[in-house]
């Protein structure tokens, strides 16, 4: 009998889907992760204000300024300890040859003696494992004749002073070590501050440049203001003055006269001050330097002033101590007049609220309002 075709209908091979699938959930994966570290990711920094780069480039150029008086002053240090180490090594080696002088004078007594038979007390020193206590026993300095006794007194003092001059130089040598390391990272620190300042500057567009250069304008007008008004302040003052002079009794006005000496001969150092003073507007302001040809603040005042025969010290928080304090309101052409709490600035007053100063890196000497910066003091240095 034959076989019956069979009525089930064949099989149909299902196509899978899984790659698809998987590709599919790598790929929302993917997404899901992208979004995450998007959603976390910090935020980036909101980019300062003009007056907040303002701000904080004036403060980087005021530690710079603090880190120049720091310079200066450990400069000073290491140039003043410097020579008394020089003088300390040519004082000891003065007394090494005084010493070596002694020790052949009582070579010698030792020679002669060998020479005539005897044993020289003076050779049994030298030859003694502890010179120091054979000095104690009394018959060796009575046998010595009183030359060599004198001769071996010298010999001890000379080793002693020989001995304090070496540990006295070896003291300056460590403190002349910490003055140059001091030196070395006051210099640092300017370096560090003023390239920090540069930095952001040079990171502004030609927009943010030109509102800086704005705020600066506004800056100096109400600095410029201010010493308008202590201009006026200080005529006021000196009418009234000579008002009350001009109506006081002729005894009183010759009571006063070595009042107006004293004064006129401030006056006359002040002149040469100043004139010295104009004379250095337009060169560059450089950290450390003294002139000729370029000055920091402090450099300047001390240069201005020995023109007059007044020696300054070198920063301005010796400067400040120097003369008698004055204030804002009696101030008077050749004063010095301080800034910053922490006295890091200083400017010669030359009248009319304005000042002579060296002000920052990449600035020149200049003509200024005193007001430009917060005042500390005033001294008259003469």
């Amino acid at each position: 009998m034959p076989a019956l075709a069979s009525h089930r209908k064949p099989r149909t091979r299902l196509r899978t889907t899984t790659p698809a699938v998987g590709l599919t959930t790598a790929a929302l994966a993917s997404v899901t992760l992208l979004s995450t570290q998007s959603a976390t990711a910090a935020p980036a920094e909101p980019r300062p204000s003009i007056e907040e780069v303002q701000k904080k480039v004036d403060a980087l150029y005021r530690q710079a300024g603090t880190a120049t008086q720091q310079y200066n002053k450990a400069k000073g240090a290491s140039a003043e300890q410097r020579s008394k180490v020089d003088a300390l090594l040519e004082a000891a080696a003065k007394r090494a040859d005084k010493l070596n002088e002694t020790r052949r004078e009582l070579g010698n007594y030792a020679a002669a003696q060998y020479r005539s038979g005897s044993i020289a007390p003076t050779a049994t020193f030298f030859l003694a494992d502890d010179p120091q206590s054979y000095f104690d026993q009394d018959q060796l300095m009575a046998r010595m004749t009183s030359r060599q006794q004198k001769a071996v007194a010298d010999f001890r003092t000379q080793q002693k002073e020989a001995a304090a001059k070496r540990v006295e130089a070896t003291k300056s040598l460590e403190t002349l070590t910490e003055s140059q390391a001091t030196l070395r990272t006051s210099k640092q620190q300017v370096q560090t501050k003023l390239t920090e300042a540069r930095s952001l500057l040079s990171k502004l567009t030609a927009e943010e440049k030109a509102r800086l250069a704005e705020l600066e304008r506004k800056k100096e007008a109400e600095a410029k203001r201010k010493a308008e008004e202590l201009a006026r302040q200080q005529a006021a003052k000196e009418k009234a003055e000579q008002a009350a002079e001009e109506e006081a009794p002729k005894e009183e006005a010759g009571t006063e006269t070595g009042g107006t000496g004293s004064d006129s001969g401030y006056a006359s150092k002040a002149e040469k001050v100043l004139a010295f003073a104009r004379a250095q507007i337009g060169k560059p302001y450089v950290w450390g330097a003294t002139g000729p040809s370029s000055y920091d603040c402090s450099g300047l005042t001390q240069a201005a002033w020995k023109e007059a025969g007044v020696d300054l010290p070198r920063t301005t928080w010796d400067q400040v101590e120097v003369g008698t304090r004055v204030a804002t309101a009696d101030l008077r052409p050749g004063d010095l007049v301080f800034f910053y709490d922490d006295i890091s600035h200083v400017g010669i007053y030359k009248g009319d609220g304005m000042m002579i100063h060296a002000p920052k890196p990449g600035a020149n000497v200049r003509e200024e309002s005193i007001y430009y910066m917060p005042i500390y003091g005033s001294v008259r240095p003469a």
